[in-house]
């Protein structure tokens, strides 16, 4: 989601945010399930607010070079959270888009309201105003990314939960098979013209933000 053709202070930006939005995005999962009597996440360490837990380097790295990472995802207990409310995996799983709306929302006040004078970038320092904008906008990419309900996103287990038993068989068959459909869907698909990403993610998280600055 980074893109190439970018200036070292835009770059600068994209990271400090990515590292943000990750670790809320993990910990809004590990917080939830722990809610929920699951105490996989906090035996782990993942109970936490530190980026180092919950970073992958091998996925940083690729979000930089390529434009597409990941974290390390959250384990948890089904069984545990079950006993608990038949609804508790679906809801640890929109937990962590959910946190980047909220983080999303929270950094459009002060914009919104002009609290943050608007300037520029210089060099490789991104401005306030920058920052504040970039944090918004991939905070929405990645909440929206996040809930196509394609596996391992966590838009899978949300809308496996409010499918009738047949529909959540045919995504159970199709679940080996997620991370193929998911790497077809960003890199093969829009070398033959069709950008999926372009209509659920990037125009509507375009569409919220613009709504969110008023």
């Amino acid at each position: 989601m980074l893109g190439l053709n970018i200036t070292p202070a835009e770059l600068i930006a994209r990271i400090i945010v990515l590292v943000i939005a990750f670790t809320v995005h993990e910990f809004a999962h590990a917080l939830v399930a722990d809610s929920f009597g699951d105490d996989t996440p906090r035996s782990q360490g993942r109970l936490t607010l530190n980026p180092l837990v919950h970073l992958d380097p091998l996925g940083s790295l690729m979000l930089i070079l390529v434009g597409f990472g990941w974290a390390k995802p959250v384990q948890i207990n089904p069984y545990a959270l079950q006993r608990r409310s038949a609804a508790a995996p679906m809801l640890v799983a929109l937990a962590g888009p959910a946190s980047n709306l909220l983080l999303a929302v929270l950094a459009a006040i002060p914009l919104r309201f002009g609290s943050i004078p608007v300037t520029a970038s210089s060099g490789y320092i991104p401005s306030i105003f920058d920052l504040f904008n970039v944090f918004i906008l991939i905070n929405l990419l990645l909440m929206l990314f996040n809930l196509i309900p394609i596996f391992p996103l966590d838009g899978e287990k949300v809308l496996h939960y409010f499918l009738p038993p047949s529909g959540q068989s045919l995504m159970d068959k199709l679940r080996p098979y997620g991370s193929m459909i998911l790497l077809a869907l960003v890199f093969l698909l829009p070398r033959a013209g069709i950008n999926v990403l372009e209509t659920v993610v990037f125009q509507p998280a375009l569409s919220i933000y613009l709504f969110l600055l008023g």
